[in-house]
């Protein structure tokens, strides 16, 4: 069976994290895996100084510090211990039943890669614990996973709410089809009101799509489904749209070459994980 996978560290995003892959992990009923890595770029596990010996006291001096890295990287990978198991009381208290720790010492983009096959769902935070509070950046690590990785990615701000309201970005492309079928049968949005968007012309073509979009939605069991077709920039419109309508979580695909999901490759998709007060969910079919 496959996991939610949420990613924890020292951040202040990592609270988001948890309670959101806890709020997935219940909707859609599968276990939860905490996953703690210990990059091996940060925190080397041993320190290489053969080509810099020399010199006795120089020797010695590199065998410090060598012993110095060791501890430095056996003390890190106490306190992930512990984080881990503050992870797992924190998701267990939100009624959690199935929920392991994984901790790694390796590189953070390739454990995940290994890890993605048995992964329904990934959760991220938007920035690492190298981030300061209130700072609007995104980590270093995401663009990265994001691109790598084929799974579905979530990505929450600091501050996680449970979603009520839905907004499924649609262009009527045959991978915004796919995703729509995904998440109108998934467990996960079930019972929410969906608020369908499309950012394009207003032509009776569109509109038409949109209709069609909304039935199927409502075919699956989705009732009360709002359509809106928009021009405009796409980052700005979604952000606005999710503003006006007070809405909780946004769910794309990822990748391809229309207007809503060109936006995935290149500066707009940092710009808007860097601006959204939401969690996105990231698909790609």
């Amino acid at each position: 069976m496959k996991n939610i996978v949420a990613c924890i560290d020292n951040s202040h995003v990592a609270a988001a994290v948890c309670d959101a892959s806890a709020w997935i992990s219940k909707q859609v009923e599968r276990p939860l895996l905490l996953l703690h890595v210990l990059d091996k770029s940060v925190y080397p596990a041993k320190t290489d100084l053969s080509g810099n010996l020399g010199l006795g006291a120089r020797t010695h001096l590199l065998e410090e510090l060598a012993d110095l890295d060791a501890q430095r990287s056996k003390l890190a990978l106490e306190q992930g211990r512990l984080q881990l198991e503050e992870a797992r009381k924190r998701v267990e208290q939100q009624g959690v039943r199935e929920v392991e720790t994984l901790q790694r010492h390796g590189h953070f983009v390739e454990t995940l890669a290994d890890l993605q096959q048995d992964t329904r769902i990934l959760v991220m935070g938007r920035q690492g614990e190298d981030h300061q509070a209130g700072v609007r950046e995104i980590g270093s690590n995401l663009e990265t996973v994001i691109r790598t990785l084929g799974c579905r990615i979530l990505v929450t701000p600091p501050d996680f709410k449970t979603p009520s309201k839905v907004l499924l970005a649609y262009d009527a492309s045959p991978t915004a089809k796919k995703v729509l079928q995904v998440i109108a049968s998934s467990p996960l949005c079930k019972g929410l009101p969906f608020h369908l968007l499309m950012v394009g012309e207003r032509s009776d073509k569109n509109l038409l799509l949109l209709e069609e979009a909304r039935e199927e939605l409502e075919a699956r069991g989705h009732s009360g489904v709002t359509t809106a077709l928009k021009s405009g920039e796409v980052e700005q419109t979604l952000l606005n749209h999710v503003a006006e309508h007070q809405l909780d979580l946004i769910v794309m695909g990822a990748y391809g070459h229309s207007r809503i999901r060109q936006f995935l490759v290149g500066s707009t998709t940092t710009n808007l994980l860097r601006r959204s007060e939401v969690p996105i969910l990231l698909m790609r079919q």
